[in-house]
């Protein structure tokens, strides 16, 4: 029996696909998962416990959920991990580039320098024993966006799961996840957009119990009265756009925050930089579209990664 529904939340259009008896019921649990996390994690919302947190920074900690505690502290981790590829602070330097968007003009170099200064994970400081959260300085910010819709879907994943569940798949704008196969036995096919051609694909991915996760500079962008075009995935390293090559990163791995993360941390590192540290994560693996739009995959996705028409892909060695 089939079971599907369509809603909006983190800012993004959801849809979710499941088959099972009990469907229903583990779409509407699904539903109210995904209102209680945005309620919990969202910046935007100022009663969330991130909101709390920012708004106390440099005064005093605040006491969080262990859900809350274990997502930052992840987060914290992959900013020591991939030191200047990703920042849970980077707060203040995406709210200066959202109102860049909304002028449609970049932002000033004086400006970046000051919200990066700003930027610094080590204040960050978690306590496990009290189980608060703390930012050492005044104006700065934590911001969940590179890892929190992945979080997200593997709590939905877990939620299909304990109705017996066997075969859905979720779309959080974007962040994929996949439980085990379809009803006939065939993996999902997860389409991989093309990011200079609307409404087209570069590929698809075949998988079984898989989150697949994009970044591309393609989705939020703006171009400045210049021309210029300035897309939304900022390095922390140096307050700006990244620039390393790449128009899109899709990953694909067991664990859906693990994906978004690195999706992010690809992109900025770039092609070779990025394949070198993707084999920290055995079993992860990966699509690279650089600026020409040649398409790249990781030796793991050969016979898992079918090219559109008109597609040529290298395998990386």
């Amino acid at each position: 029996m089939l079971a599907e529904t369509e809603h909006k939340g983190m800012n993004t259009v959801m849809t979710h696909r499941v088959f099972g008896p009990h469907g229903e019921e583990a779409l509407d649990t699904a539903l109210a998962e995904c209102a209680r996390l945005e309620g919990l994690l969202s910046r935007y919302i100022p009663h969330s416990e991130i909101g709390l947190l920012n708004r106390a920074a440099g005064t005093a900690g605040v006491d969080v959920s262990p859900e809350t505690y274990e997502i930052l502290a992840r987060a914290r981790d992959f900013s020591r991990r991939f030191r200047g590829l990703f920042n849970i602070t980077i707060g203040p330097v995406v709210d200066l580039w959202r109102e860049a968007r909304a002028a449609g003009e970049p932002a000033a170099e004086g400006r970046i320098r000051k919200a990066l200064s700003l930027v610094n994970h080590d204040d960050l400081i978690l306590d496990p024993a009290r189980r608060t959260a703390r930012l050492g300085k005044e104006g700065q910010s934590v911001d969940l966006g590179g890892i929190g819709k992945g979080y997200a879907g593997d709590r939905i994943l877990e939620i299909f799961r304990r109705y017996g569940v066997t075969s859905a798949f979720t779309n959080l704008g974007g962040n994929v996840a996949a439980l085990g196969e379809k009803p006939d036995g065939s993996p999902w096919q997860v389409g991989i957009r093309h990011p200079r051609r609307q409404d087209r694909l570069i590929g698809a991915v075949a998988v079984r119990d898989r989150s697949v996760v994009t970044s591309g500079d393609d989705q939020r962008f703006f171009v400045d009265g210049g021309g210029q075009r300035w897309h939304h995935i900022l390095d922390p390293a140096t307050g700006y756009p990244a620039d390393a090559g790449l128009v899109s990163v899709t990953v694909v791995a067991k664990s859906g925050m693990d994906a978004d993360a690195l999706s992010t941390i690809l992109f900025i590192a770039g092609l070779t930089r990025g394949t070198e540290m993707l084999r920290q994560y055995p079993g992860a693996e990966a699509v690279f579209v650089d600026a020409d739009t040649r398409v790249y995959t990781t030796p793991g996705l050969k016979d898992q990664f079918q090219a559109a028409g008109g597609i040529d892909i290298e395998i990386l060695s």
